[in-house]
């Protein structure tokens, strides 16, 4: 009796437990129905952060495509792409929170013609389009999946619990290219780790003759592909500047202001890769 008294206490704390859980990651669906702003990556912070420019460079984005040909995984693929169409949108709001480029509007450079010939006929004093020095091409070039796989788990008298993760990976590129000659002024190319895990416990017993007690509960995340594919631009964004700026391409607006902790960082992450490279 005192045994059966112990196990039906367990269950009511795993339960209890279990509730208190979904209670937290229950989702808010008055809250959900308000749209809301990203929320703020140390990358982010990092590009908001960058020292000001010597001057604003005007330049272009044609496009930012998925270059991996990969879709989703089997059985909810749906025929839908396994990482964002997107890119372009990315890059260009990344350019912009840099505040080393201005970007023109290429993409949707028909529209915009358009718009202009319906308002020159309203006005005549109607100004000139904002020519680029630089063209940013490049793409999403890689997605892995299972690059990592594991976990661990337990069980003792009925009572079990497990742990397991995925690790994926997204690549990105990204290059510069002078409009006056075409020559590539600066390449670089940036990964973002992708992190799955799920946590999962569970009881079973029989806590008298043909009496069952069986108890489950897990919890799952999956860290959002949108999120790590802007990520990944924004890295390749600020080592395009960084990488630029060593290279004389470009400059910031006083030497003191770019040698801060923060362009350190980057540029020890740059040399640390160099030397790897010619080590192996």
């Amino acid at each position: 009796m005192t045994m059966r008294r112990l196990i039906i206490a367990a269950a009511v704390i795993l339960l209890s437990g279990c509730t208190t859980l979904q209670a937290d990651k229950a989702p808010d669906w008055a809250s959900m129905e308000r749209p809301g702003l990203d929320v703020v990556t140390a990358t982010e912070r990092d590009l908001l952060n960058l020292p000001p420019p010597a001057g604003v460079i005007p330049a272009a984005v044609y496009g930012f495509r998925d270059l991996t040909g990969q879709y989703r995984e089997s059985p909810n693929s749906n025929l839908s792409t396994a990482v964002s169409q997107g890119g372009g949108s990315m890059l260009i709001e990344a350019l912009l929170q840099s505040g080393w480029f201005q970007p023109v509007e290429r993409e949707g450079l028909q529209d915009l013609l358009t718009e202009r010939r319906v308002a020159r006929q309203l006005r005549d004093d109607m100004p000139g389009l904002v020519d680029a020095r630089i063209i940013l091409e490049g793409g999403i070039t890689g997605y892995d999946r299972n690059l990592a796989t594991g976990g661990f788990g337990s069980s003792y008298f009925g009572l079990a619990g497990s742990e397991t993760y995925i690790i994926d990976r997204v690549t990105v590129s990204l290059r510069a290219v002078n409009v006056t000659n075409g020559q590539v002024l600066s390449a670089v190319t940036t990964t973002k780790t992708i992190y799955s895990y799920e946590l999962a416990g569970g009881l079973f017993r029989f806590v008298r003759n043909q009496r069952l007690l069986e108890v489950e509960g897990g919890y799952t995340y999956n860290e959002p592909r949108f999120l790590a594919t802007q990520d990944a631009i924004r890295a390749a964004v600020i080592h395009l500047i960084v990488r630029g700026v060593g290279q004389n391409h470009w400059r910031p607006a006083s030497d003191e202001a770019w040698d801060t902790p923060l362009i350190q960082s980057y540029r020890r992450a740059a040399d640390d890769r160099q030397r790897s490279a010619q080590n192996s």
